[in-house]
């Protein structure tokens, strides 16, 4: 973990230079997913790539980086589920057939999201058709598609607790994109419940990988922080799911 901390404070330094500072955060990188310069190209290699083209329902995280982008699925007619920051309130659904057009914008940002978006809960989520594509931003990433993120582990406790009730499996597709500063020739190894990216989407580049790891571990209870179970609802509803036997 030392390593990843070392990591990131050297590619945050770099980021700084690029990106746009949060209204809350200002460039406390290790609390926000950064905004960056030429992230529109970025973004168009994302929906121009089959895993968009393709898809119908796609997980996007609440990341500055990515408003564009849920703006953008709205806009084509996908479905987007997406968690509120922290995952604090939990999974929300944008249906554009829910949301007047006009407010496709609107409900892209956090703040419109929970007003034009509706709650979902784990139990509706399994319910729901399949998630096709996962979209995230972090940190920084490796050219073998290894998330260095924030350190709290919210995108990979997002695929396990999908993955744990059936909306996911070890063939759905994981995206990152990033600004080309934040995306490393460092080695390392994901460890179990690492959620590898199929695909990195940079303003310059489209980076393959091969063979990503894919955790099937679901949420690995005793490595969990307490401070998340305590703090994030959809961890306690497993959490009791599985108590009753319900998967």
């Amino acid at each position: 973990m030392s390593h990843k901390s070392d990591v990131r404070q050297r590619v945050f330094r770099d980021l700084r230079q690029v990106a746009f500072p949060d209204s809350r955060f200002h460039f406390d990188f290790g609390e926000f997913i950064a905004d960056f310069q030429q992230r529109e190209a970025a973004t168009e290699r994302l929906v121009a790539h089959r895993f968009y083209q393709e898809a119908k329902v796609i997980f996007i995280t609440p990341d500055n980086c990515l408003e564009e982008l849920r703006h953008r699925a709205l806009k084509d007619g996908k479905q987007v589920l997406m968690t509120t920051y922290s995952i604090k309130r939990g999974f929300w659904l944008l249906d554009p057939a829910e949301i007047p057009e006009d407010m496709y914008l609107y409900a892209a940002t956090l703040d419109g999201m929970e007003r034009m978006g509706r709650a979902v809960t784990l139990a509706e989520i399994r319910q729901m058709p399949k998630t096709d594509f996962m979209v995230t931003g972090t940190g920084a990433i490796n050219e073998a598609g290894i998330r260095f993120g924030k350190g709290h582990g919210f995108f990979d406790a997002e695929w396990g607790m999908l993955f744990r009730i059936g909306n996911i499996d070890v063939n759905t597709p994981s995206a990152a994109l990033v600004h080309d500063c934040q995306v490393l020739a460092e080695e390392l190894r994901p460890e179990v419940f690492d959620t590898v990216s199929d695909v990195i989407f940079t303003p310059t580049r489209t980076i393959e990988v091969s063979a990503p790891h894919k955790p099937t571990v679901g949420i690995v209870w005793e490595l969990l922080d307490q401070q998340m179970y305590d703090t994030i609802p959809p961890l306690q509803e497993l959490c009791r799911m599985e108590a009753l036997g319900d998967l």
